[in-house]
């Protein structure tokens, strides 16, 4: 939720291209999610193409707005997107269905590369499915990446401050 905010500075889509793109080779997917990446269509579509002109890896894009608020875009834009899990998160929401927040959210799958890749998720969740990535910054800072289950980011506060550490962490922030 600390990337919902808007106006806290800009990014050229060059130098997100330039960032990615020693990583590409290793890649088997590219997600896009948010703040909300459809705020910013031309800026989305600039990416989007210039992944596509990087690799062929299968590229899924998290979006707040309902698909049908989606579909004049992506008809404009046929093949950036192989799978988009679309809808608002919704807190009260159970969540039990794979790589959606809460069970409102639904997967669509837009290309016969989606298909093929995310497919398999369109199904209940399973423990493997509700699991994060580190990632840590020169500086110290930590980075979270993935679907945490819900109160999986409190408890981890819980125990670092129990240690010593400050932590900060967006969870249950709106």
């Amino acid at each position: 939720m600390d990337t919902w905010p808007t106006g806290h500075g800009v990014t050229e889509v060059g130098r997100v291209l330039d960032a990615v793109s020693p990583w590409l080779a290793e890649a088997d997917g590219i997600t896009v999610s948010g703040g909300e990446p459809f705020d910013q269509p031309d800026a989305l579509r600039q990416l989007l193409l210039g992944l596509r002109s990087l690799t062929r890896v299968t590229t899924l894009v998290y979006s707040g707005y309902p698909f049908e608020k989606l579909t004049s875009w992506l008809e404009h834009n046929p093949g950036l997107i192989d799978a988009l899990i679309s809808d608002p998160y919704d807190h009260s929401a159970a969540q039990t269905l794979a790589l959606r927040g809460s069970d409102n959210q639904r997967l669509h799958l837009l290309t016969q590369a989606g298909i093929t890749a995310f497919s398999s998720f369109d199904r209940h969740v399973t423990p493997d499915d509700l699991r994060l990535d580190a990632m840590f910054d020169a500086d110290g800072t930590v980075w979270f990446a993935g679907v945490p289950a819900r109160g999986d980011l409190p408890r981890l506060r819980e125990i670092l401050a129990a240690a010593g550490h400050d932590v900060s962490i967006s969870e249950g922030r709106s």
